[in-house]
């Protein structure tokens, strides 16, 4: 795994496995961005069996299988979708084509598990709501942000412990390497990515509704620019928003693809959040200038004193084992499917309601 690299960026943790060997079967379909590949990397550890891998372009079938060896090529989307055996559908297409996946899957009979952003438009979001509801099926996200960051998990647990009270503001910064040179042409197309905050905004959304415990907020102002990159017109390179959750936490966020070439990995992501009797500050991958390798680095400071957790190893990734059972059970414990709409929903409106700002430096 390249750190450099945050489109291929893949986590691996330890095999902690919920279920035996087949009895919870899932095939990867759409393999256009390499979060395909910490999503397999989930399942597995929480002992899902792979059985199909599908994409149309045959390079990228052929690396995920090299990376798989115990994976078939499928002949095409419709025998992985069509498999009596496949409980599940991974899949990581390009943005604008997620939904329509998620659809194929869900009328085939599957649960649906897919990349973020899970959707680019309102019009997909009710289709997926109106699915849902009518099939009883899934439509879970990899927002990867959380759910694959240990220092994200025990700052989850550490709030859920009451070390800092009641959760009262969540601060998060996103910034991304941009690597252009790597990146498909979908990837600066504005209709097929959904823009910035749609995009890897999503993951700061998300972590703010379950770290402040909010089932519902209202986007107050969001700001997006290209200030850099003239020669990709439709990308955006920056954003930030502001957020009010229904019980009146607060949220801001900020997102960027200014990562600089010295960084040793592909984004210095953090998160501060603020509690009634102390805060957390979680250092996600890389923490700057210091003999500390990797990441997951999670201050703490309450009434007890100041403390430093180095999460790697410490709590694993109990989301993937978690989704295998919501399937199997038809329970919604590791994430419910309201928790990930409206995190998607808020995604879309910020993007939608976002100034403009005509950035030139």
């Amino acid at each position: 795994m390249d750190r450099k690299d945050g489109m291929n960026y893949a986590p691996s943790g330890a095999k902690k496995a919920v279920v035996r060997p087949g009895e919870f079967v899932f095939s990867a379909v759409r393999l256009d961005h390499g979060h395909i590949y910490g999503m397999t990397n989930g399942l597995r550890e929480a002992g899902g069996t792979l059985k199909y891998a599908w994409d149309p372009d045959p390079a990228k079938l052929a690396a995920f299988l090299r990376t798989y060896p115990e994976a078939r090529a499928a002949k095409s989307e419709e025998e992985a979708l069509s498999d009596p055996d496949t409980q599940l559908i991974a899949g990581a297409a390009v943005t604008s084509e997620r939904a329509a996946l998620g659809f194929r899957a869900i009328r085939a009979g599957k649960d649906y598990f897919t990349d973020k952003a899970p959707f680019t438009t309102t019009e997909q979001l009710n289709e997926a709501k109106r699915l849902t509801a009518e099939t009883g099926r899934k439509y879970m996200v990899y927002y990867s942000e959380r759910l694959h960051v240990e220092g994200a998990v025990l700052a989850g647990e550490l709030i859920k412990n009451g070390e800092i009270g009641k959760v009262i503001s969540v601060t998060g910064f996103g910034p991304h390497r941009l690597s252009a040179p790597t990146r498909p042409a979908w990837f600066f197309e504005r209709e097929k990515y959904g823009g910035i905050l749609c995009d890897i905004g999503s993951h700061q959304i998300e972590q703010y509704l379950y770290y402040a415990d909010e089932e519902d907020a209202t986007v107050q102002l969001s700001r997006i620019a290209n200030y850099a990159h003239p020669e990709y017109p439709e990308l955006e390179d920056f954003g930030d928003c502001s957020i009010v959750g229904a019980n009146g936490t607060t949220n801001y966020f900020r997102v960027d693809w200014f990562t600089p070439d010295g960084l040793r990995t592909w984004g210095d992501g953090r998160t501060f959040i603020l509690g009634t009797e102390g805060y957390i500050e979680i250092r996600k991958y890389v923490d700057i200038a210091t003999g500390k390798e990797d990441g997951d680095h999670v201050y703490l400071v309450n009434g007890k004193g100041e403390q430093y957790f180095d999460a790697k190893g410490t709590v694993g990734f109990p989301f993937f084992g978690g989704l295998i059972l919501d399937c199997l059970n038809r329970t919604e414990n590791a994430m419910t499917q309201a928790h990930a709409f409206k995190a998607a929903e808020l995604c879309l409106k910020a993007e939608e309601q976002a100034v403009r700002i005509d950035g030139k430096v």
